[in-house]
């Protein structure tokens, strides 16, 4: 019976953490961000297509979420995913 309790203690606790990572994802300016905080805040996006991101938002200001899609690697699954943690201004 402890066995069981502590298991499910344990579910219980983990499902509590997964749930607070994902409420905690941040809006990123993907014209001002680094290639990390990209990679830790939007999801299905790592440090390669990050980079990428940076590299053509310094060269083309992005201005909306559809601009990614010229990125390597982003595509409208991507955008859909991160649609509302996307943020967009001038770059510095």
């Amino acid at each position: 019976m402890k066995m069981v309790k502590n298991l499910l203690v344990s579910v219980i606790l983990s499902s509590m953490l997964g749930f607070s990572s994902l409420a905690t994802a941040a809006q990123v300016n993907v014209n001002k961000a680094s290639a990390e905080e990209i990679s830790d805040n939007l999801s299905g996006i790592g440090m390669v297509k990050a980079q990428r991101i940076v590299e053509y938002c310094q060269e083309n200001s992005c201005v909306k979420p559809e601009d990614l899609m010229n990125v390597k690697g982003v595509g409208v699954k991507t955008i859909e995913k991160n649609r509302d943690n996307l943020k967009f201004s001038e770059s510095m």
